[in-house]
């Protein structure tokens, strides 16, 4: 069995500050190490249960986080920007998904919610409903009939992925008090919740799976007008208002790519002196 491990950083231990994931500050440094060994805790789970593969997936910002001297030898890491399906890549080959250091999305309570990009994007909306990160990426992986079996994050993370990924193990490594406040357990607790977690998530992998269908529409809807003005100019995208855009895709997957493709539009569009 070959497993996806997609790893975010938002929602990994300890993290409650911009500081702690931001590349390059001396909080990230400290906090990589937190990463990954969140990420060596699902990867010893998953072995325990009879994982034949396992591949980490960077997924937070320029997807070079994790620590791959620290990282467990039997797993393989795939990092790096520019990935087609980004957060996802690897997800076709795979035969379950893990989300690791996943966090709530835009406009939603939780430690550092956001969708794809920090500021800019109050709100993704498919087919009407509010959408994180986790959502899109498990409607992603529903389509390519791979199942999502654990999920890492704050409690309101978890809450949400039971929605999307109703038989995924979860994780709540925190709980949270404000977007920029938590109470946190402590790696050695959390390392050995999720390593429980990932082990016991495999019997989720066989259960069938049902296949949702499209259309999808996507609506983004951001904090100004030029950002909306500017993803204009990717065809079939169109203005719903002054500052939202939607676009309607016949599979995830399309869809997926549009909306990675029109947040890189959108953070080109910003003015750094005029937020």
């Amino acid at each position: 069995m070959r497993i996806l491990v997609s790893a975010d950083m938002e929602g990994a231990t300890g993290v409650t500050c911009p500081q702690d994931v931001r590349p390059g500050s001396e909080q990230w440094q400290r906090f990589r190490r937190m990463l990954t060994s969140d990420t060596n805790a699902a990867i010893t789970g998953f072995f325990a249960a009879g994982a034949d593969e396992v591949l980490v997936n960077e997924a937070h910002s320029t997807m070079r986080n994790l620590l791959l001297e620290e990282l467990d030898p039997r797993a393989a890491l795939l990092t790096g920007r520019h990935k087609s399906l980004g957060m996802m890549e690897g997800v076709l080959d795979a035969d379950a998904v893990a989300f690791v250091g996943y966090h709530a999305g835009g406009g939603q309570p939780g430690v550092l919610a956001h969708t794809y990009l920090s500021t800019g994007l109050l709100q993704l909306r498919i087919n009407g409903e509010p959408a994180s990160e986790g959502r899109l990426n498990a409607l992603l992986a529903a389509e390519a009939g791979v199942p999502v079996v654990l999920v890492t994050g704050d409690d309101l993370t978890c809450e949400e992925a039971a929605v999307w990924a109703p038989h995924a193990r979860s994780v709540a490594v925190k709980t949270c008090v404000t977007r920029y406040a938590a109470v946190c357990l402590p790696p050695v607790r959390t390392a050995e919740l999720i390593r429980v977690a990932a082990a016991e998530s495999l019997e989720a992998a066989g259960r069938p799976q049902s296949v949702p269908r499209g259309p999808w529409r996507f609506e983004l809807e951001f904090d100004a007008t030029q950002l909306a003005d500017a993803c204009t100019a990717v065809p079939t995208v169109t203005a719903t208002g002054p500052r939202t855009v939607a676009f309607t895709s016949e599979r995830m997957y399309d869809g997926m790519r549009c909306f990675r493709a029109l947040t890189q539009v959108a953070a080109a569009a910003r003015e750094p002196d005029f937020d």
